[in-house]
């Protein structure tokens, strides 16, 4: 059922609330929905994800850019980028950034799950989350050890591969790099050509594969355009939340749960706008403080990335503006439209690979993403002519930002600092990925074809001038996570079951709670992550005691004894 306007009255009740219609949000609407005895409300403050931009793989092109279907936040200055500010794009509509991602699939690496089960959290090693990879997955190559069928995540190869694809992984190949046809079977490490998150020709997106098939189930209510303001409370136990709907305040009460699904920028916002958080930070704005909870907005971490850009006006096939170009998209429209083939089924970074910065390296630090077309700005800027671009980013930076609240207003964008290049490693790593990348573009594969580097990078020959060009030009491969990390020490925010610290009735589910981010793009896993925690969920339910049990630090302890103690 879906619902969008107020007149269903001010106040309901639902087992479960979740809020944020995205990745995560989507998947435990549907799972915890399977269960016909049990109420689910999903809160999206977006709208349907109706738009034709969305279903046509193409259409991420428009869709990075406007704000029709998307947060397009901005960082604070950033020092290590010039003062620049950058771009954080998020998903605002039914799916999220599924909706408007470059629908890459990807894992990252068994070590990135390890290392979060060895910071203390029991239950999350690369064994023991592979089966939910698995159970979320449709790979239509077939089931194997590493991949599963008949989940509701469609994956495959393009349909449509574009020739400049394989022209870069011979040119990897010529530059001394394995090809790997499955970044997501034994290894990761090699180039090839990506899976993405495509059926028939069209975004196959969280919405999509898990939400929109269960939409007319009765105990299932979805309402779009409700922006949440903030967490209701008895006590110390999740009641609810209250959002704004349609011009009208509403409050969606949850008699077992709420559950955040907004996001490592919005998670962290929603629970310091509710009294969680960094108690000076949020007595400073005029926020009540609920639970001092220090690591609520901590530890937020991105992978940096920078683009190279090369000029190709002969190569018409190429994405671009001109106008073979213009005719070649009126081609490929009608093309999409009748057949679900074609130009328009790309999803741009057909290509790349995960390379060492280095031979010592004990793992692939570097990912790379080949682009069929000029990326000036991280396709931010409209520009002309044909060519083809390269993503170098840096797979697991060392810097850590943070995300606050500019006001007490839940309209307010929160600010947000991922620090990006503040540790020097960092710097150091992403200028070796540039030289690799360059190495890469200069093999005769790519370079019979006549391509010429942008003057604005072309001239950074030094490691010198190639970090100047990097902080010049560096932004965010939106990948952010971390805001609400999972552990058992004093600046984590959540358990290994997902449980929000010193209260009760409340779990984060998104990215912001990996400890760590994950060596790849982060939509797979964070399906991965909703996909255990609805079992979690349900097996909480199960045992209603074992949902009760916290963890309170000492700071935690005083804060309830102080709750307890008021009148």
């Amino acid at each position: 059922m879906s619902d969008n306007d107020d007149t269903t009255g001010a106040r309901q009740e639902f087992d479960y609330v979740i809020v944020g219609g995205g990745s995560a949000g989507c998947v435990l609407a549907a799972r915890l929905s399977e269960d016909p005895a049990v109420t689910v409300c999903l809160l999206e403050a977006g709208p349907a994800d109706k738009s034709v931009l969305i279903h046509c793989p193409a259409g991420l092109a428009v869709l990075a850019k406007n704000g029709a279907a998307n947060w397009a936040f901005q960082t604070v200055p950033q020092a290590g980028l010039n003062g620049r500010r950058g771009y954080q794009p998020r998903g605002k509509v039914l799916g999220g950034s599924s909706s408007v991602n470059a629908m890459i699939y990807l894992r990252g690496q068994p070590r990135d799950y390890d290392d979060w089960a060895a910071a203390g959290n029991p239950g999350w090693s690369w064994a023991e989350v592979l089966p939910w990879f698995k159970r979320a997955e449709h790979n239509e190559r077939g089931a194997d050890a590493y991949h599963g069928t008949g989940g509701p995540l469609n994956v495959k190869d393009l349909t449509t591969p574009h020739r400049f694809g394989g022209i870069f992984v011979d040119a990897a190949k010529e530059a001394g790099y394995t090809v790997n046809p499955d970044f997501n079977g034994a290894s990761q490490e090699g180039v090839g050509l990506y899976q993405v998150t495509h059926k028939n020709g069209e975004r196959h997106s969280v919405a999509k594969g898990y939400l929109t098939p269960n939409l007319a189930r009765p105990n299932l209510t979805v309402v779009t355009s409700a922006h949440t303001n903030r967490i209701l409370f008895e006590g110390l136990r999740a009641s609810g939340v209250e959002a704004r709907v349609g011009g009208a305040v509403r409050s969606f009460l949850a008699r077992r749960e709420v559950l955040l699904c907004a996001g490592a920028l919005q998670s962290p916002q929603l629970l310091m706008l509710s009294g969680i958080g960094p108690g000076e930070h949020l007595r400073s704005l005029g926020i009540e403080v609920r639970v001092d909870l220090p690591g609520v907005g901590g530890n937020l971490h991105d992978h940096v990335d920078v683009v190279q850009v090369l000029d190709a006006p002969e190569l018409k096939d190429l994405f671009g503006l001109s106008l073979a170009g213009i005719v070649n998209l009126v081609k490929g429209i009608f093309e999409w439209r009748k057949l679900r083939r074609g130009l328009l089924t790309t999803n741009f970074a057909e290509a790349g690979g995960f390379i060492r910065s280095r031979p010592e390296e004990e793992r692939p630090d570097l990912q790379l993403h080949f682009v069929i077309g000029k990326l000036v700005d991280h396709g931010r800027k409209t520009v002309f002519g044909h060519g083809y671009s390269c993503h170098v980013c840096l797979l697991q930076p060392k810097s850590r930002g943070s995300v606050r609240l500019a006001s007490a207003d839940p309209k307010a964008a929160p600010l947000i600092d991922p620090n990006f290049l503040a540790e020097r490693d960092d710097v150091e790593r992403l200028v070796r990925g540039f030289k690799a990348m360059r190495r890469i573009l200069e093999q005769p594969a790519l370079a019979a074809h006549g391509a010429r580097e942008l003057a604005k990078s072309a001239g950074a020959r030094s490691d010198a001038e190639i970090e100047a060009f990097i902080r010049g030009h560096a932004d965010t491969i939106y990948h952010p996570v971390g805001t609400c990390r999972m552990g058992n020490g004093p600046m984590d925010v959540v358990d290994a079951e997902l449980r929000v610290r010193g209260v009760q009735g409340l779990r984060v589910v998104d990215a912001s709670i990996m400890p760590s981010i994950v060596s790849g793009n982060t939509n797979a896993p964070t399906v991965m992550i909703a996909e255990k925690a609805a079992d979690m969920i349900k097996a909480a339910a199960k045992n209603p005691s074992s949902s009760t049990t916290e963890t309170l630090t000492p700071a935690l302890s005083r804060t309830r004894e102080r709750e307890e103690a008021a009148p």
